[in-house]
């Protein structure tokens, strides 16, 4: 290639980059105002409601976890099904 090659490239590159720049600036960006409105939502805190006494009897109040099922009868089958 000669120099004159590589100079017109480079002016070619040069104008259309900056003619790409304007235009996507024209396509992309409107001219109105973008702002939008969100609701506020609350911060999740480290307290904990007290369960409803209805469900107190399905769990296990003497137990370290409370959800842990509570074991009726001897089975020594360790297959589940």
């Amino acid at each position: 290639m000669k120099q004159k090659d590589i100079a017109m490239i480079l002016i070619v590159v040069f104008v259309a980059g900056i003619a790409s720049f304007f235009i996507s600036k024209l396509l992309f960006t409107g001219g109105t105002n973008r702002n939008l409105e969100v609701e506020i939502v609350q911060p999740i805190t480290a307290e904990f409601d007290p369960s409803d006494e209805r469900y107190a009897k399905f769990f296990n109040e003497q137990a370290l976890n409370p959800t842990s099922l509570i074991r009726i009868g001897d089975t020594d089958n360790k297959k589940p099904f």
